[in-house]
């Protein structure tokens, strides 16, 4: 019974340790107006659990619109066109425009 109580009181401990260590390495949050994301020490960025090595900005316009947009995306493919950017952020009705959720997410839309 004692290493059972022992044992609890270590998980009890470690637990909480565990976190701040995890928590430590963020180095900024970030609240996009679609999704809040997180910049890391070691310069990948963290969204819905997922890690992703480039934070994308891109810029452009749309046919027929009357002003630029800017898409934000963290992503693990080092390029995006304009086209691919604004199709996934919801314009296209094919699925196969869309990201999937290891390939990159759109954070904000400017």
């Amino acid at each position: 019974m004692k290493r059972v109580i022992i044992i609890l009181l270590c998980i009890i401990v470690i637990l909480p340790a565990s976190a701040c260590v995890k928590n430590s390495s963020v180095k900024r949050t970030v609240k996009g107006n679609m999704k809040t994301y997180y910049e890391m020490n070691d310069g990948t960025w963290n969204c819905d659990e997922y890690t992703y090595k480039y934070r994308l900005e891109i810029s452009g316009r749309m046919p027929n619109a009357a002003a630029d947009s800017t898409f934000v995306y963290l992503s693990n493919l080092e390029q995006i066109s304009f086209e691919r950017a604004y199709m996934a952020a919801g314009v296209s009705s094919n699925s196969r425009d869309y990201f999937q959720p290891e390939e990159a997410v759109l954070v904000e839309m400017k």
